[in-house]
Formats: structure tokens, sequence, C-alpha cells
């Protein structure tokens, strides 16, 4: 059985990481806007990720004979100034994401929830996944600047991402 701070927690998580997906198909939309197929392409995978941690929490809670709830959402930033400005939200996003999981840890062992310890320590990885990604995309962006020809590459290397859904705009990615 799960305890009601776990439970409440986790709950709390899985709007996280809807809003996570929220965001980061907004950030598909940008991209697309600006003929950054590749880059859409990329941030739609990230999309299906979140979604995918939004259901490994509600499918622990309801596991362990919990109820699961998805609260409110809060709409996030949809406009951004450049590629690199939006990526550098979602590595800020990334790095907000990784403080909910390190309190959902040390609640976990507050509660002696060594259930809800070894769940986590898959997130406590994807987390250090998730930010040295977007980190390395960042640096990545920052250094080409405002070349054109550096932006087409990142923008095809990031095309090549796969996701679990098959988005049309992948097919112009490819192109």
């Amino acid at each position: 059985m799960i305890g009601k701070k776990i439970e409440q927690g986790f709950n709390d998580q899985i709007a996280e990481e809807l809003v996570s997906a929220y965001l980061y198909m907004q950030m598909a939309g940008y991209f697309v806007s600006l003929g950054l197929n590749g880059m859409s392409v990329w941030m739609l995978a990230q999309h299906d990720e979140e979604r995918l941690h939004a259901y490994k929490f509600y499918s622990h809670i309801s596991a362990r004979g919990g109820y699961p709830f998805i609260g409110n959402l809060e709409i996030p930033e949809h406009t951004w100034e450049s590629p690199l400005a939006a990526f550098r939200a979602a590595l800020a996003h990334e790095e907000h994401i990784t403080v909910r999981i390190n309190y959902l840890m040390k609640l976990a062992h507050e509660e002696s929830d060594y259930a809800a310890v070894e769940f986590l320590q898959w997130f406590v990885r994807e987390q250090v996944e998730e930010e040295e990604t977007a980190s390395k995309i960042v640096d990545d962006l920052t250094r080409i600047g405002a070349s054109g020809d550096g932006l087409v590459l990142i923008d095809r290397e990031l095309g090549a991402r796969t996701s679990i859904t098959p988005w049309p705009v992948a097919a112009a990615a490819a192109n």
C-alpha cells in the first residue's frame, strides 16, 4: 500500500510530467514555424518520453493501491527568441524536474518507502541523461551563434531522433 504523502507527491509529479510533455509540444510547434523540422522532431520525441514518464508514476500509484490523480496543469511558456533560447528553457525545465525528483527521493527515504526509492532510481538516472543532452545542445547552439550552416547541421542531427509516435513532421525532417 502506498502512503498518502508519497501518493500525493507522485500525483503532483504526474502533472509535472504532463506539463513537460506540453512544453515540448509547444517547442515543437515553434520549431516547425521556423522551418526547423529536425528540432521539432526532437521535441516531439521528448514530448512522447514525458508522457511515458507520467504514465510510469500513474502505474506505480495504481499498482500500490493508490488513486492516480491528474491535477491542474499550468500552461508553460510558448514563445522564444531563438532556437538557443528554447533549448535553454528546455534545460532549465529539466533542472526543475531534477529538483522535483530529488524531493520525491528525499520524501521516499523519510517515509521509509523502499518501493518508491527503487522506483525513483530510474528517474534519478534519467534526469542525469536529460540534463546532459539538453546541455550539449545548448552548448552546440551557443558555439555556432548565428551561423545558418551550423543551425542546418544541428537541425539535421536532432531530426534523426526516433519517437514512439509517428509524427508527420518526422517525414519532413528526413527530407
